[in-house]
C-alpha cells in the first residue's frame, strides 16, 4: 500500500455527494482500507447509451480499470508482470448481476476484494457502487499464463503476498 492512498472513511463517495454530482474532488485515486480496494470514477457521456444509462458492457470496462489500478496500489503493476515474469494476468471468468442502472456524470467507486487464491488463479469480487448503492456486481476469476496464452503459470510469490495481504487484511467477519 502506498502511503497517502488509505482512506479512512467507509463510504466510497465523499459525504458531500449524495447525488453523486459533486462540485469537484478525486476521482481516480485508489485506496485500500480493510482488504479492499477503492477506485472512484466518472461516468461520462461516452459510458452512456441514449438514454443517459451506463450501457451494460461499460461496468467490464469500469471493472478492468479498477483491477489495474489496484495492482498499481500494491506495488505490484501488470507491466512489472509482463516485462520481469513473461506472464500475464487474463480473465477466465466472469459472471456480472447488474442492480441498478448508474447514469451520466454520476460519481462510482469500484470496490475490489480478492476471494480466493490458487497456484495460478485469483478471484476477485468487484462491487461497482454508486450514489444509491451497488449497481453492478461481478466475480472475476483471473489466470496467470504466459505471454503466448498457451499454459498456465504459478502467481509469482510478489503478486501472491499483495493478494494475500489484502485477504489478511479484511474484517475477520468477512474472511471465507
Amino acid at each position: 500500500m502506498r502511503p497517502g492512498h488509505v482512506d479512512p472513511s467507509p463510504n466510497p463517495l465523499p459525504q458531500d455527494m449524495p447525488s453523486g454530482r459533486p462540485e469537484a474532488g478525486p476521482v481516480g485515486e485508489g485506496a485500500i482500507r480493510d482488504g479492499q480496494h477503492h477506485f472512484p470514477l466518472r461516468v461520462y457521456y461516452e459510458d452512456t447509451d441514449a438514454g443517459g444509462i451506463v450501457y451494460h458492457a461499460n461496468y467490464l470496462r469500469f471493472a478492468e480499470r479498477a483491477r489495474t489500478e489496484v495492482l498499481r496500489d500494491l506495488g505490484v503493476p501488470h507491466a512489472d508482470l509482463v516485462r520481469d515474469w513473461k506472464l500475464m494476468f487474463v480473465v477466465r471468468r466472469a459472471k456480472l448481476d447488474y442492480l441498478r442502472p448508474a447514469r451520466l456524470d454520476d460519481s462510482l467507486a469500484v470496490v475490489t476484494e480478492p476471494v480466493e487464491m490458487r497456484a495460478a488463479v485469483v478471484k476477485l469480487r468487484q462491487d461497482i457502487r454508486g450514489p444509491l448503492g451497488s449497481c453492478a456486481v461481478a466475480e472475476i476469476e483471473l489466470a496467470c499464463v504466459m505471454l503466448d496464452g498457451t499454459r498456465p503459470a504459478r502467481i509469482p510469490s510478489r503478486w501472491r503476498a499483495a493478494f494475500e495481504g489484502m485477504l489478511a487484511d479484511r474484517p475477520p467477519a468477512e474472511r471465507n
